[in-house]
């Protein structure tokens, strides 16, 4: 790319400097355009541009005039992708009570207002309108959870897939790069859009009588319907556990849910990637900056966060009931080469303005890198949506040493001073085990050099609970795998004379916790010393176990039922027990 076209383009002007007659794909994102690996229109943007494609950005263009930011920069040949951003916009919209946030972190002075909620729908449906025989390919957070039918929080109903909804011709869930790429290689060698069935990681809405072709080695699973789920709660109930099983599963079947007279069918996703495919989408030519025309504007925060921080992997073998993590990444951890994270650290070194602080290396969960099962047989015959609830299973690799290798040689690249982990920690994998396993793993000397090297002074750890019925609910380890943590962290800051903190993350109202439990929580944390000042509100987000605990009353897995706080004044009372502590602490009423 020439020197002073650095970025995608996101003006008809650019496109035109380049000598493009159009663009061949178009991604319109809610995100403004930062050309960074932790924005996924740049990624997606700049795979299509290392495949040969003619890459344009759209970012937040304004839905409510004319609708003349959607026709700037053409028509392009093959289709145009749409995102909400990196993460769901309902979310990024409103708080726990849905009142309207004030800001939004992934705009210019993270001013709120510039996307509108559910992007996904309200983009497809602009571009359906004004280009209705271009294809549109939906990817992202918010549309990968909103692939089946699923439970709206913000409305208090169950609403379709986003495929029915929307008229988008395609879905990519999950971490959709190896799909994408897929589509391009196909559609460069002339094969029709319309005529892609087949690949995996992606989902189609089609006509109930049209055929589409069966995929040789995959079963076919069918989901209560729509319809089925907006009328019977115990079959939505049955729907989500379909879908979570395949979520966690080596080897899913593919999975159809019909709406009316169309069905939705969901193929299964990519295998692990190998060492070249995990490593490609931090190996383009990002310039890691926001696009120029965002020089004379407030900075973006959301770039400001982790413009020095560096992904080493993706996906989580946790499992928690609330999180959205397993379900769109996989369960399935899905690690860099470390040869592709050190060139990424020696590139961050090399920006001018770097002080020499990378402020985070991690992932969903920042100690995972590189583990997975032992013998990967057992992983495709195992079921179990979590490989550390209820216990740690046996079959897990969870060696921290490669993880040390890793901040050992990042910390020795030219210009790099410090490191600190600013992703989360499963403080539960480093405690409770034998000396033979702490030696083999080692878990002592990660816990260690984590607290010598890494720690900027507040760790943060998310117990999210303290009784045991709701942990439970949660898929959470026992509160006291985090009390053993906590005694270890402060025997440490007692030898070294630190005045480092734990901050830890709590939830409150969530499926399974009534006032009561928020009163033991507040006790056991007085208790410990701890002012759990990081408070979360659980917010039911689609797709995720809590979410339909919340929603039907009912746990898939045992039929039981499940209390959770509905009403306003329920989920207040639930969170102020976290400012309640010692003698401030009174009983429930």
């Amino acid at each position: 790319m020439k020197e002073n076209c650095r970025f995608l383009p996101v003006t008809a002007e650019e496109i035109k400097k380049l000598g493009w007659d159009r663009p061949d794909i178009i991604i319109v994102t809610g995100d403004a355009y930062v050309d960074h690996p932790a924005f996924g229109a740049a990624v997606m943007g700049r795979l299509a541009e290392h495949l040969g494609m003619r890459v344009a950005i759209l970012p937040q263009p304004n839905w409510r005039d004319d609708l003349r930011d959607f026709l700037k920069l053409g028509q392009p040949k093959y289709f145009f992708g749409v995102t909400a951003g990196a993460m769901d916009s309902m979310v990024n919209h409103y708080t726990a009570r849905r009142r309207l946030r004030t800001d939004d972190a992934y705009t210019p002075g993270g001013r709120h207002g510039y996307r509108p909620d559910l992007p996904s729908l309200v983009y497809t449906r602009v571009l359906k309108k004004l280009f209705p025989e271009t294809p549109v390919v939906l990817g992202g957070v918010e549309a990968s959870m909103r692939r089946f039918s699923h439970y709206d929080y913000w409305q208090d109903k169950v609403r379709p897939s986003v495929l029915a909804e929307s008229g988008a011709d395609m879905l990519m869930y999950g971490m959709g790069e190896q799909a994408f790429a897929t589509v391009i290689e196909l559609l460069s060698r002339g094969v029709p859009f319309g005529s892609l069935h087949n690949i995996l990681q992606t989902a189609i809405i089609e006509s109930e009588g049209k055929f589409v072709p069966p995929l040789k080695g995959h079963t076919e699973v069918v989901l209560p319907s729509h319809e089925e789920c907006v009328s019977d709660k115990v079959k939505f109930a049955r729907a989500f556990r379909i879908a979570e099983e395949a979520s966690n599963s080596m080897s899913p079947g593919r999975l159809i849910q019909y709406h009316g007279n169309k069905k939705v069918v969901v193929n299964p996703p990519f295998p692990l990637p190998e060492k070249e495919t995990a490593d490609l989408p931090y190996d383009l030519p990002y310039t890691r900056l926001p696009h120029p025309k965002y020089n004379k504007k407030p900075p973006i925060p959301a770039w400001e966060m982790i413009r020095y921080s560096v992904n080493m992997h993706r996906g989580c073998f946790g499992g928690c009931s609330f999180c959205a993590i397993s379900t769109h990444q996989g369960k399935f951890v899905a690690s860099r080469s470390e040869e592709s994270i050190l060139r990424e650290v020696a590139g961050i070194a090399a920006m001018p303005g770097f002080s020499g602080h990378i402020t985070d290396m991690g992932g969903p969960t920042a100690n995972m890198y590189k583990m997975g099962g032992k013998d990967t047989a057992i992983c495709r015959s195992c079921g179990r949506p979590s490989c550390l609830y209820p216990t740690l299973c046996k079959n897990l690799d969870y060696d921290h040493r490669p993880l040390m290798s890793i901040y050992k040689k990042a910390l020795a690249t030219e210009g790099v001073k410090k490191i600190t982990i600013g992703s989360g920690i499963r403080h539960d994998m480093l405690v409770g085990r034998s000396k033979e396993d702490s030696k083999k793993y080692g878990l002592e000397e990660y816990t260690n050099v984590l607290l010598k090297n890494h720690v900027p002074g507040r760790l943060k750890l998310a117990p999210e609970h303290t009784e045991a019925h709701v942990l439970k609910a949660m898929r959470k380890p026992s509160f006291e795998s985090f009390e053993m943590f906590l005694e270890k962290f402060r025997a440490y800051c007692r030898k070294h004379d630190l005045p480092w903190q734990v901050v830890p993350y709590f939830i409150s109202g969530h499926p399974a916790c009534r006032e009561e439990d928020m009163v033991n929580l507040s006790k056991n944390a007085g208790s410990l010393g701890l002012r759990p000042d990081q408070v979360q509100e659980f917010t039911p987000t689609p797709m995720t176990l809590s979410t339909t605990m919340y929603y039907t009353g009912i746990d898939p897995y045992t039929g039981k039922q499940v209390f959770s706080a509905r009403s306003d004044h329920q989920k207040k009372k639930q969170k102020s027990y976290f400012f309640r502590t010692g003698k401030k602490n009174r009983k429930p009423g």
